[in-house]
């Protein structure tokens, strides 16, 4: 009796202690975490916006749904994806560090790549001389496992070796999902996907 009374008390305890953790604001849970290939330390506590996620419909912003439809939230750093049959699909993603490196607007999926080599843009290349001319496929590579082309040059939806941007301001201008996102969305876009980023 004495013994499951203690069992008892050891899992109170447990269920307690996991209580407070789980209610302990984001904030405190942060902690230092280095910085990212791109121009910014990110050692700052950042708050991340995972409450900020809704699902949104389709229609206030996309006309059809032919060859499905992508929406960049930059605000709110989500992307939603909408497959042609409907199906709705909502990712957390980085997105621009400042505003003049972010651009809003439509655009389209130009092109696919999985294991995609990077080339630094010129102006990146200006701030970053230190930076190499070319990486290519692998854990080193900014743009992660795969990524989409947009119609814009130097735009692209990607993913990401460094999960520590997600849900932050933390690129360039492109936009990045976990790599286990982006090979879904990989999967489910169309060459010609319509790409809004509002």
């Amino acid at each position: 009796m004495a013994k499951q009374a203690g069992k008892q008390l050891n899992r109170r305890a447990f269920l307690a202690g996991s209580a407070a953790l789980i209610g302990t604001p984001a904030l405190a849970q942060d902690v230092n975490e280095g910085t990212t290939e791109i121009e910014r330390d990110i050692t700052n506590v950042v708050r991340r916006n995972v409450s900020s996620f809704r699902t949104l419909d389709w229609q206030p912003y996309f006309d059809s749904l032919s060859k499905g439809a992508i929406l960049v939230d930059i605000s709110s750093r989500a992307l939603h994806f909408w497959e042609e049959t409907g199906n709705y699909h909502l990712f957390p993603s980085s997105v621009p560090l400042t505003e003049d490196l972010t651009r809003r607007g439509r655009t389209k999926v130009t092109r696919k790549v999985e294991g995609p080599s990077w080339r630094p843009t010129p102006s990146m290349k200006i701030r970053n001389p230190e930076w190499p001319d070319f990486v290519g496929p692998g854990p080193d590579n900014p743009l992660g496992t795969h990524a989409l082309y947009l119609s814009w040059q130097y735009y692209r939806i990607h993913g990401t070796h460094d999960t520590r941007k997600i849900g932050r301001r933390s690129s360039n201008g492109c936009i990045g999902l976990y790599n286990e996102h982006i090979a879904q969305l990989f999967e489910m876009t169309k060459v010609g996907t319509q790409v809004l980023l509002i």
